[in-house]
């Protein structure tokens, strides 16, 4: 990189253009209009939101990052909470332990999080160009241009600072930059079927695995539920037609009953992947979400994963492009966010090779694992940490305070609010004790929020847009505090 800033005098009428409008496209965007960055995204689909969802379930480091954002309390309202995840018939991972507001899983399908993120998104400024694929691009050291294809098939050219390819596993954005996709099919020929039953089940998130068969039951709020079952035994080709009757089979092998599942409004078959770019910035384009990385759908942790990589990039995007800080910035999002990938790809592809154990001695290892996290309790946080996401912390530089990198918990503020209030607007926080460092953000108040904190404590704090501690120290000096803020805010 070249080390220069990218001023916001930047001549490129987008100056973002975000490929794809999933939920990791479309935080992303209402992250960079919301700090007065241009963005426009670019999506291949018709603007229309669909009841047929991939995802069902948000974790609490993801729900802390949406209350950032104003927008938890509404999809909470809308969603239904669970406090108990059960991963195999032995372990059940307790949720209302988290040291988080949303101490639980909310079940929720992914369009109900589309929406409001949209929402959003265009209520910021954001612009959106519905039924037009990118169909290439060509970077420089002055910017990106793309190529993009109408719904009328007329092709024109746009013009960006930066591109972030949010286009799922397939993107265009991805080949177009020349990355591999390494890894491979885990599980295939797994069927989906979103039905009503006749049956309400008797938890409101439904799993498990009985020798050869798997199968998940969860409900959308509008009557119907999505099934999901794979059977091992059965390897078909994905084109093959299904019916009903082979979902009903699955479930019944899987879960004892197929609680008088009908009227299915959408039958398919489908692989699960686990695959990793080997790297998340070529130049001026980044990946996230899909594009980057994918994995097995079990802990249910990849729209979560897809948003807390839009998290990380966006406030890093406006920092550059308002000339607030230095290009080399954006590689911390690789650094910051591919170790996070990695290990999600190896917790979830875990989770299903050991509930579809076979041999003895696997199946073994499941219920011994099982009763020791169900006993030993820093190894139960750590694995509710992975799951939820509040366990992962960021590399810190060497020398720095402890706390550097970590999640920072919504802590209460002197003025009665909670921090992930104070961090709504993409905004820096700063938080000292009430008489240590009084200037409200001076020059920097259109990206600094200072607060205080509500008990004695004396430490000073410093809180990246992503609700991840910046800088810290034990004592709230007024020098250190300013050379803090000239390093990270700018």
């Amino acid at each position: 990189m070249n080390g220069t800033p990218h001023g916001a005098s930047t001549p490129h009428p987008h100056a973002v253009i975000v490929v794809g409008s999933g939920p990791t496209g479309l935080l992303l965007a209402g992250d960079l209009a919301t700090a007065g960055v241009p963005v426009t995204v670019l999506e291949k689909r018709p603007h229309r939101i669909s009841n047929l969802s991939r995802a069902f379930v948000l974790h609490a480091r993801t729900l802390e990052q949406l209350d950032a954002r104003g927008l938890a309390d509404e999809l909470e309202a809308v969603g239904r909470r669970l406090d108990r995840l059960r991963l195999y018939e032995r372990l059940t991972l307790a949720l209302d332990t988290l040291p988080s507001r949303f101490n639980h899983l909310l079940v929720i399908p992914q369009y109900e999080v589309e929406k409001a993120l949209e929402r959003r998104a265009v209520e910021a400024g954001a612009r959106f160009r519905h039924e037009t694929e990118v169909i290439g691009l060509a970077q420089d050291a002055d910017g990106v241009t793309v190529e993009a294809r109408t719904a009328t098939g007329a092709t024109e050219t746009l013009h960006a600072a930066y591109v972030v390819g949010a286009d799922g596993m397939r993107s265009v954005v991805r080949s177009a930059v020349g990355l591999p996709f390494p890894g491979r099919s885990v599980i295939r020929s797994v069927v989906l079927a979103d039905v009503r039953l006749a049956e309400e089940p008797e938890t409101l998130l439904t799993v498990d695995a009985v020798g050869d068969a798997f199968a998940f039951l969860a409900p959308f709020g509008d009557g119907y539920h999505r099934v999901i079952g794979w059977d091992r035994s059965r390897d078909v080709p994905e084109d093959e037609p299904l019916g009903l009757d082979e979902v009903r089979e699955i479930t019944r092998l899987a879960l004892g009953r197929d609680f008088g599942m009908h009227d299915a409004r959408w039958l398919s078959r489908f692989h699960s992947d686990e695959r990793q770019a080997p790297s998340y910035r070529v130049g001026r384009v980044f990946l996230a979400g899909d594009a980057a990385h994918v994995h097995t759908p079990a802990g249910g942790q990849g729209m979560n994963t897809g948003l807390q990589d839009a998290a990380n990039l966006s406030w890093k995007l406006a920092q550059v492009i308002h000339g607030h800080a230095d290009d080399v910035l954006l590689d911390t999002y690789h650094a910051e966010r591919h170790p996070v990938g990695r290990t999600v790809l190896r917790s979830s592809g875990g989770i299903v090779r050991l509930a579809m154990a076979k041999s003895l001695w696997l199946r073994a290892l499941r219920a011994v694992g099982a009763s020791f996290l169900n006993v030993v309790g820093p190894a139960r946080r750590r694995a509710l940490g992975q799951v939820t996401g509040i366990g992962y912390r960021y590399p810190a530089p060497r020398g720095a305070h402890r706390l550097t990198g970590r999640r920072v918990p919504d802590v209460p503020l002197a003025d009665g609010r909670r921090l992930y209030e104070a961090l709504r607007g993409g905004r820096f926080v700063l938080i000292t004790p009430p008489d240590a460092y009084d200037d409200q953000g001076g020059a920097r108040k259109d990206r600094l929020a200072v607060e205080h904190w509500a008990d004695d404590r004396r430490r000073a704090l410093l809180v990246r847009p992503d609700g991840y501690v910046a800088w810290a120290a034990d004592t709230a000096d007024p020098a250190a505090i300013e050379g803090a803020l000239a390093a990270h805010v700018g």
